[in-house]
């Protein structure tokens, strides 16, 4: 999915999962920090869904699925 912002630039959506066996707030962190290992110019994210995992009534995972805004920048 791609949109035209009003500046001319392009910026595309990626949809990301991410987990962690802290907090959701860990699982955004890491979810990001990994997308701009590989994504340029990351500008923002909104966190579609939370989910966490129990077993033997304890949290034993948090899920967090996002979707990443990032700019597409030409090659001149």
């Amino acid at each position: 999915m791609a949109r035209k912002a009003a500046d001319n630039t392009i910026a595309r959506v990626t949809e990301i999962i991410s987990t962690s066996d802290k907090s959701f707030d860990d699982a955004i962190s890491s979810g990001i920090k990994r997308a701009c290992k590989t994504l340029r110019d990351v500008r923002g994210a909104w966190v579609k869904e939370m989910k966490v995992d129990v077993d033997n009534g304890k949290i034993s995972r948090y899920r967090v699925d996002m979707l990443v805004t990032f700019v597409v920048h030409e090659n001149v």
